[in-house]
């Protein structure tokens, strides 16, 4: 059987809950949808407040060979399958998940298909696109923001959804006044358990679902008894491919660049337990020792190193504990964030500016036209002081990177 969410996703326009800015009358997307009118545009929002839902109404509105992808996962390979696949004659729509996830290169590659019409590309990202998106991709997108659910939303999906769930349990006993008073209108969950469970998704509607489903597979009923101890649940809570996945390594991450080891191993712990591939883990730590330890603890990368090494050769359940050396170490060490700063400003010159002219003096004379060129000239080889004179590309000789 279909997950939950997937057996009441709504798949007309107006069937849509919530984003009334968006669908309703006159809104931009419904007009879009109604009027079949062909763009690109990308969607940022909150998980679970209907992202996926809106590009596949789209996709069939245009009668549109629909493709999906998460940026996550996906490369320049699929996209090139996509591009020679056969839409039996129909167009294209290229639903992207996690689009901000697409590095640069991945991003300029696809650029032209969207350029020349080729694809039609449905964005999806909770980042901002204006930092995550390239500019030329982004100025042939229109963006649209989706908003948390609102609390009403939320209720009408969560009734829907449990109906669906238990018809038997949804449909409204005889009962008392006061009795009536105390659960929703149209629903047969109690009250407490339904408010628990609008408090716990906060505005995301994919959580609320995983949960009502999840307590309901697991215990037979809804309660804030059973809603509980299905949000304890590691294989209910941590999806490796999903979004707990990736809101775990990051509360990993930013534990222990704010120094907070006691912070840093417990959601180290929880991914052990459930799971988590340690190399994943380890190779996070890697990227750690120098983007935020960097040159105030070089030492870190060797230790990040060694841990991934031993995760290599040792494997679970032993290299949990060389992981949780490595994490109390990076946790306690000082933090220097200047090389990586450096980097991406070097970086962000080599987009704009593309490849500058070498200076001639620290060209390489291999010959002799080379050298008659001044290649190689002034250039004393290695100095015991720095040289006053920058060796940067003409246009940026007054630029500093490391600070």
């Amino acid at each position: 059987m279909e997950p939950l969410a997937a057996r009441i996703r709504p798949t007309t326009i107006d069937d849509v809950v919530g984003q009334e800015h968006l669908v309703g009358a006159g809104k931009p997307l419904r007009v879009a949808v109604e009027k079949k009118h062909k763009f690109s545009f990308i969607l940022w929002g909150p998980p679970g407040t209907g992202k996926t839902t809106i590009a596949r109404i789209y996709a069939r509105a245009l009668d549109a060979e629909l493709f999906e992808l998460s940026a996550v996962s996906a490369g320049k390979d699929d996209i090139r399958k996509i591009i020679i696949a056969d839409a039996h004659g129909k167009d294209k729509v290229l639903f992207l998940d996690e689009i901000h996830r697409f590095n640069k290169s991945q991003q300029d590659f696809l650029l032209p298909y969207v350029e020349n019409g080729t694809l039609t590309l449905i964005g999806a990202t909770t980042e901002n696109p204006s930092f995550e998106v390239i500019s030329p991709l982004l100025s042939r997108c229109r963006v649209f923001v989706l908003e948390p659910l609102s609390e009403e939303a939320l209720r009408k999906i969560v009734d829907k959804a449990y109906g669906e769930l238990t018809p038997v349990k949804a449909k409204p006993a005889r009962r008392s006044p006061v009795a009536k008073a105390s659960r929703p209108s149209g629903t047969g969950m109690k009250k407490d358990a339904f408010d628990w469970l609008l408090g716990y998704s906060n505005g995301d509607a994919r959580k609320a679902l995983g949960m009502l489903e999840g307590a309901e597979s697991l215990y037979g009923e809804v309660s804030v008894d059973t809603l509980t101890k299905a949000l304890e649940s590691p294989h209910l809570r941590y999806d490796k491919k999903g979004e707990e996945h990736y809101d775990t390594i990051s509360a990993f991450i930013k534990s222990m660049r704010a120094s907070q080891p006691d912070a840093a191993l417990y959601y180290l712990a929880r991914m052990v337990e459930a799971g988590e591939d340690p190399l994943f883990i380890a190779r996070r730590m890697v990227v750690f020792a120098s983007e935020d330890v960097g040159l105030a603890q070089p030492t870190a990368l060797v230790v990040a190193n060694a841990v991934f090494r031993a995760c290599e050769t040792i494997g679970y359940p032993e290299c949990a504990i060389n992981l949780a050396h490595g994490v109390a170490y990076l946790s306690q060490a000082k933090k220097d964030r200047s090389a990586y700063n450096a980097l991406r400003a070097a970086q962000a010159d080599v987009h704009e500016h593309g490849n500058l002219p070498v200076p001639k003096k620290i060209r390489n004379p291999v010959t002799k036209l080379m050298k008659e060129l001044d290649y190689g000239k002034g250039y004393e080889g290695f100095q015991m002081k720095p040289e006053t004179e920058s060796y940067l590309p003409d246009k940026l000789k007054k630029k500093k990177y490391l600070k």
